[in-house]
């Protein structure tokens, strides 16, 4: 139990580092707005979580600074000019509504930053996908100027995405900061990878099955360019990493993870390609929460059914070794 404890902190710790760099990527495009929004979802959640814990008579542990991992990867997902007073509300949702509400980390049923996003699309859906342009930074106190609609929202209607290779990986692009971080979203999924703090199984049926659809039913002119835009648009690479392929939420056997990755992707994209709906790949994977207790409990019958074996197994060696004496 405590070798499992000191696995979970060394993950969250892994977690927290991409985050952060993520984060410090944000404040290179957007200013200090975009790190104060990043710790008004943390000052939130953290509260939310204390309180919750307090009213649930619990004690406040070092695992459940999750919440601040969470509460970054909502901030991470919102527009850089965002109302504080939303992204405060949001990260008090995931907290409460999406974790505690289920039993707390311990007993985690969908991802809190999902459940988050999804709270916000349905209720302020204008204001979470309209974006200020990179390099524009708005003051901490001030309301942003000029808004755009992402380049995910561009390519989704057009099919097109007039942007250099060059810009679309150092996040050269209109979009959730942390989304659009390609080249270091791509490193944090090798690192993360390397060193098992997210699903394998998961993010790589992710990646497989968008890779797949995008080349078999192509979104763009050319099928190399429908699978390179739709890698980097919608969020598909940074859900793979902190959504999907969180090691709390997917299947512990890589073989289901895998599953649970493919169906969630290829139901993203075909609801992409149908309705031009942005980010679906969150939404989806919130609708997945099904899936992915049924793979939990198929593991827990196979454990069982192993353990059982075993078991037998070992008496029956017993027996034998006794018969011989």
């Amino acid at each position: 139990m405590q070798r499992n404890v000191r696995t979970d902190r060394f993950i969250w710790i892994d977690i927290m580092i991409t985050l952060l760099t993520l984060e410090l990527m944000e404040y290179f495009y957007y200013g200090t707005r975009a790190v104060v929004l990043g710790t008004v979802c943390v000052g939130a959640s953290l509260a939310a979580e204390l309180i919750s814990l307090k009213l649930m008579r619990r004690r406040f542990t070092a695992d459940d600074l999750t919440c601040v991992s969470d509460a970054l990867i909502i901030a991470l997902m919102l527009p850089a000019a965002f109302d504080y007073k939303i992204a405060a509300a949001a990260g008090v949702f995931a907290v409460v509504a999406a974790k505690n509400v289920f039993g707390g980390r311990l007993n985690m049923i969908f991802s809190p930053a999902a459940a988050a996003y999804v709270f916000m699309y349905t209720s302020w859906k204008n204001q979470l996908l309209m974006f200020t342009e990179p390099h524009v930074h708005t003051g901490v106190f001030e309301k942003a100027g000029s808004l755009v609609s992402s380049a995910s929202h561009a390519f989704n209607i057009s099919g097109k995405m007039d942007l250099s290779d060059f810009e679309i990986l150092m996040g050269n692009m209109s979009g959730a900061p942390g989304a659009v971080s390609i080249l270091l979203l791509a490193v944090a999924a090798a690192v993360l990878l390397f060193r098992r703090s997210i699903s394998a199984g998961a993010f790589i049926g992710t990646i497989s099955a968008t890779v797949l659809l995008a080349a078999i039913v192509p979104a763009a002119v050319s099928r190399v360019d429908s699978v390179k835009y739709t890698l980097v648009t919608n969020m598909v690479l940074f859900a793979a990493v902190y959504i999907i392929a969180d090691r709390r939420i997917a299947p512990k056997r890589d073989y289901f993870a895998f599953f649970y990755g493919f169906f969630i992707a290829s139901f993203s994209y075909i609801l992409t390609l149908t309705t031009a709906k942005e980010n679906s790949i969150v939404l989806v994977s919130l609708v997945f929460t099904p899936v992915a207790l049924g793979f939990r409990n198929l593991e827990k019958r196979i454990e069982t059914v192993e353990q059982e074996e075993l078991r037998a197994a070992s008496l029956t060696v017993g027996e034998e070794a006794s018969v011989d004496e």
